[in-house]
This record gives C-alpha cells, structure tokens and sequence, in this order.
C-alpha cells in the first residue's frame, strides 16, 4: 500500500511528502503494516532530539514521516531515505508495542518426524495415509472470513482460494468489497491475477473485459458494443463487518439466513486491535468447532504449563514445568431462541495454579458466541483487563482450513500484556493441530453416559442445520490403467 492511496493529499502537503513510497517497516521478522499518518504529530515532536531512543540525531519533520501504528498509541520517526524506502527503526520498544503477527503453514505444527524425514514430508505423508473416515460435507453453510478489512485497501485486487474455489476479491473505487469467481468466462483468465479496478468493476487483464462486483455481470467489452447478456461471473453477497470481508456460502444458492452481529466495543473503538494468528489445519471443518463442546479434553491436553510448549509428547514427560497448571470449567449449550438457532454458547472459567495455589492474576471468565459454522466471538476479562478473540474458520480445500485468530483488547491494556495472551492462546490452538492433523473422524463415536459427552452429541446435532441437500461431500477418484 502506497501512503499517497493512503492518506488525504492535504496530509501529504503538510508532511512535504511529495513522492509516493512504501510505509511499511522491517524489524528483522516482525513487520508493522497498521500505519496511520498524523499531520498533528508533525508541531508536538518537531523540537525533540529522539523519539523512541533510537535515534542519534535530531530528525526534521519534513524529512521525514511519522508514523502512528493503529491501535497502539505509539508514534515513531523514520527518516526517509533516497531510494524512497524507510530506514529501518531498531526500537526495542516496537517490538513491545506493535501488533504481534503469527503464522503457521500446513506443514510447520502438528507433525512428529523422524530423523530421516522433514516436518514438510512428514505432513505430506500423514495427508495421503491417514484414515479420513465418513466425513460429513465438507463446506457446510453459512458465513465465512475471507480477508481482514486493512489488508484489501481502495483498488486493490486480491487472488484468493476458499472453499475449493479461486476466488476475485476487490474493494472498488467507492470503498465497497467484493467476491467473485475469478475465471473470466471469455477465455478463463484469472482476474485477480493483473486485473484492475475500473470504478465498481474489475477489468480483465487478457482483454480488459469489465465484471461488476455487485452482481458479477460484464459491463464494458473494449471492442464491442455491447456485452453479451451471458458475461457474467458469480457475485458472492458479502458483509464487512468488525474487520473482516465475509463472504456468504450456500449449497443451495439461497440469500443469507442470518447476518453477523456487530461487536459494539470493536466499532467504539473501546477495543483495539493487537494482532493476529493464523493456522492451516489439515482436518474436516467440523472437527474443529466441535473443540468447544468436547470440555473433557480441556483437563488433558490444556491443564500442563504453556511454558511446556506445544509438543503432545512430551508435554507430560518434561521436568520443568515449574508446577504450573491451567485448570478450566466449561459448558457448551445452543441458543434456545429460534431466531438465533445458528447461534451457540460457551461459558468457560481458567485458573491457574502454582503447586497447587491459586494465582489469580491469571484467572479469565469467557463467554463465547459460535455463530455459523466457522465464526467465533470469545469475550473474556481477567484482572489484567478486558478483550475479544475473534475466531474464524474458512475452509480452504475438503481438508484444509485455515484458522485465524484477531485479538482486541481494551485500549488501556499495555499491548505486550495483550500479545501475551494471544500468545498463550496460540500455544494452545498449536497442542489441538497435534491432535486435528493426524486423527480420523468417527461418525458414530463411542460415547460414555456423562454430561462431557453429551455436550458433544448435541454439538454435532446443532452443527448439521448447515448442511444442506446439495453440500458437497468428499470424494475419492482411484488412480487406475481403465480406461
């Protein structure tokens, strides 16, 4: 993103930033990208030597470029440099306070090599010789996240893949999201791929064929007079909402049944923005969810120390867990409203122990809300303060998902203490991808009388109203010499 699509021209006057360039800045592996320019800073830090501590030299302000990252309430000077990058800022305090962002691939957790295999083979071998059992259908209905709202800024176009899908998404030149199939029907070029935005269209790289994202007709045809009524590609209804594109799924081509909810404190503002995990999971889609209602699992694999790590094997076998536990008290249930029936609950209480005494600074109470089939709001408070994990699952392939963490926490929150807990909330999601990536789904599981296990029968009950009569399932095709 270029700060002259970025910020208003009379910022730029004011900044005397004359030239466009990149706002990014590298800090080794860490990379701020939320950056919003203030020309209000520009009269408050003109006269100071050093900013941040870094900086040996007074920096002049129309030299240079200031830099609030959004949601952080933290400013930073760099020095612009001839060939129009940003000097790099080595300050410690950045990597305290800029949003944390963390992400793992298919192949980086979850997997247990042997000496003679990578984590890459490994993960690639479990693929083909797991047992996938009789899976439901593998892209159930409703909701899904598609790309966070700051990542898809006015005009661009971004190639994405969903729901076994290749996918257009773009934000036209009046601000507005779109998704659409990405293969122009003319001669199939893919449209996130060098296409460009023309107003409320994107415009094919091939022939410069004009698609409209609101109902994906074909509008300008540069060497006809008219567009064939037939030019049109799929528009799939989209919702911008608490930061993120969404984009609605239904096997059976039906509008969306239900809308999502709008976090009150997100939109405040009351609630801000602390950084981001993202997991690729090698799973079915309800496997996942089905997590929240399965609490007996929350005593084995969640209770050692998460200064143990995220390895299954040994998290039991490790002398140095400093006789820290997690202890947890859960209760699944779906809403009784038949408005929300899409809706369902989890009422959960973590507390930690210290060779059995209670420390109670780390004590959190979580109400989440499930809404759909891959959405999740966790709202918690601790004594440390306040926040929201938003949870979003959206399959990539049958067997592929991708998981995303966002966390908000209250603005007067220190934003390492915030990172701390996405952390410890990262380290747990990893412990579940051991257990996701190698285990086959049991249609029929072998379920003992007890209110643990009942909760996950009536999760999976509550979970098929998203499938539908016409939901894909998966399939397997035999590599053979028949023809």
């Amino acid at each position: 993103m270029l700060l002259s699509d970025a910020v208003p021209q009379n910022v730029s006057t004011v900044l005397g930033v004359t030239h466009p360039f990149f706002y990014r800045i590298g800090i080794d592996d860490l990379w701020i990208e939320r950056c919003i320019v203030y020309a209000d800073y520009r009269d408050r830090f003109a006269s100071i030597p050093y900013v941040t501590g870094s900086f040996k030299q007074k920096v002049n302000i129309p030299e240079a470029v200031l830099l609030l990252v959004a949601m952080s309430h933290m400013v930073i000077v760099c020095k612009l440099i001839p060939n129009g990058s940003l000097q790099k800022a080595t300050c410690e305090r950045l990597i305290f306070w800029a949003p944390l962002e963390r992400i793992r691939q298919l192949s980086d957790v979850g997997y247990y090599p042997d000496s003679r295999m990578s984590m890459k083979d490994t993960a690639n071998m479990v693929k083909r010789w797991k047992s996938i059992g009789d899976v439901p259908p593998v892209y159930p209905n409703g909701w899904f996240a598609v790309i966070e709202s700051h990542k898809l800024p006015i005009k661009a176009v971004k190639n994405t893949h969903l729901l076994g899908m290749q996918l257009c998404v773009f934000r036209d030149e009046n601000g507005e999201a779109h998704v659409i199939d990405a293969y122009c029907p003319h001669m199939g070029a893919n449209l996130a791929v060098g296409g460009v935005v023309k107003g409320d269209c994107v415009e094919c790289p091939f022939h410069a064929w004009r698609f409209r994202g609101e109902d994906g007709k074909c509008t300008h045809i540069p060497y006809a007079e008219k567009a064939p009524e037939v030019a049109k590609v799929k528009s799939w209804p989209v919702s911008e909402m608490n930061g993120f594109v969404h984009m609605w799924y239904h096997a059976e081509d039906l509008d969306p049944q239900w809308m999502i909810p709008e976090i009150e404190t997100i939109a405040s503002g009351q609630f801000v923005y602390r950084g981001r995990t993202e997991h690729h999971v090698n799973a079915h889609i309800e496997e996942i969810p089905e997590n929240g209602a399965d609490v007996a699992h929350l005593g084995h694999l969640h209770s050692p120390s998460i200064t143990l790590g995220i390895d299954v094997d040994t998290i039991r076998k490790k002398y140095w867990d400093l006789g820290v536990q997690h202890n947890w008290d859960a209760q699944w249930e779906p809403l009784a409203n038949p408005d929300k029936k899409h809706i369902s609950t989890i009422k959960l209480k973590h507390k930690m122990t210290l060779f059995g005494i209670a420390v109670p600074i780390l004590d959190l109470k979580v109400y989440a809300e499930q809404i759909g089939p891959g959405i999740v709001y966790m709202h918690w408070t601790s004594v440390l303060g306040s926040g929201i994990f938003q949870h979003y699952l959206t399959p990539e392939e049958p067997l592929e998902q991708k998981l995303v963490h966002n966390i908000y926490t209250d603005w007067r929150m220190p934003p390492f203490i915030s990172k701390f807990f996405l952390m410890a909330e990262a380290i747990q999601v990893e412990r579940d991808m051991s257990i996701w990536n190698n285990k086959k789904f049991i249609s029929k599981p072998v379920l003992s009388k007890s209110k643990e296990c009942s909760m996950i029968s009536k999760h999976r009950r509550w979970y098929s109203q998203f499938y539908s009569e016409n939901s894909p399932r998966l399939k397997f095709q035999k590599d053979t010499l028949d023809w």
